[in-house]
């Protein structure tokens, strides 16, 4: 397998994947409407550091049946990242949220039925799909919020409860890649991600909390912190996502049709205010933040059961958090101009 196609491509997730296959000799196909900010920065840093040769940029949306045919008949696997990705803006335009999100994943299923060499098909799905989960106990030790019986976290036998349009869009599209490997015996695997952090995530407010609480505290400009601030997830630094790619691909024949948890796992949490104090350390300055109410479907915590990869295709984090921060830190500084035109407005 050598050739693979990454929707949504030029995005943060996207654009460490397509360096990461790229680095290990694939034909990348980067699919992308370019919509976000910082994505055509990305391009352009992906295209100075990356063999040409191997990498195709296509500036299309995943809504549009009619580029899809032909890309994925020239591959192998589908890296399925191109979504919606904010809550927020789901609840201001639930329809655009569906179409890109549930509509446009069935775009790629279909294709990919149709297609003579039915490619792999990876799919960023989100914890998002277990609502709010308000049945699990979660009580408050140490200034942070933490599962009172569930010492390894969420399973994915966890039962779905979507909250808000994007877990509703999100679950709609995890529920149809994992049916189509039933149905149509395609060779899908869902990663339900919690937090993934990194170089090259032009984060805001919305989305991407790690980032934007890094590149905010860097510009000194003030944060609002939704909630108490002792809200928990386990967050997973970008090497680790792909390695995690990577080995659901070199074990498709155990990965095919299954679901994973994916995140840092019980090891690997962090709440707001401690990313907070991280900073504070790492920049040797004071962050400017204040509290607002709490967001609907917001989690308390949410906390990964990895044993199900780790059992399947022996996948399990390698970079801490401190270390992972602290590189997430530096690729900040040294975009700190970058930021200034990208954020300005913000």
């Amino acid at each position: 397998m050598k050739n693979i196609l990454i929707t949504g491509g030029a995005g943060f997730i996207g654009i460490n994947s397509a360096k990461y296959f790229l680095d290990k000799g694939w034909q990348v196909f980067v699919l992308d409407n370019f919509s976000r900010q910082g994505t055509e920065e990305n391009i352009k840093w992906l295209k100075k550091c990356s063999n040409l040769k191997k990498l195709k940029v296509i500036r299309g949306d995943i809504r549009d049946n009619s580029i899809l045919p032909k890309l994925v008949n020239q591959v192998e696997v589908i890296l399925h990242l191109a979504a919606q990705v904010a809550v927020t803006t789901s609840i201001q335009n639930p329809r655009e949220d569906f179409e890109i999100n549930a509509l446009g994943t069935l775009n790629i299923l279909e294709a990919v039925r149709r297609s003579k060499n039915r490619p792999i098909v990876l799919f960023s799905s989100t914890n998002k799909v277990y609502g709010r989960m308000e049945d699990v106990k979660v009580v408050e030790k140490n200034g942070r919020y933490q599962y009172k019986d569930l010492v390894k976290g969420i399973d994915e036998n966890r039962n779905l409860d979507f909250h808000s349009p994007y877990g509703c869009s999100k679950g709609t599209a995890d529920q149809y890649v994992r049916d189509y490997a039933r149905i149509y015996g395609l060779k899908t695997v869902v990663f339900r991600q919690s937090c993934i952090y990194g170089p090259h995530q032009f984060g805001i407010e919305d989305q991407g909390w790690v980032a934007w609480f890094t590149i905010a505290a860097l510009l000194n400009k003030p944060l609002i912190i939704y909630g108490d601030g002792k809200q928990v997830r386990d967050i997973l630094f970008i090497d680790d996502l792909n390695n995690a790619f990577w080995l659901a691909i070199k074990n498709i024949k155990k990965t095919a049709s299954q679901v994973y948890n994916i995140g840092g796992g019980p090891k690997n949490q962090l709440c707001l205010l401690e990313l907070m104090s991280f900073l504070e350390r790492f920049f040797g300055k004071k962050t400017k933040y204040r509290f607002a109410p709490w967001r609907a479907g917001d989690q308390p915590v949410f906390i990964c059961d990895i044993r199900k990869a780790k059992k399947d295709f022996n996948w399990q984090p390698k970079i801490s958090v401190t270390e992972g921060v602290k590189k997430l830190v530096q690729w900040a500084q040294y975009n700190k101009n970058l930021f200034h035109k990208i954020y300005e407005r913000v």
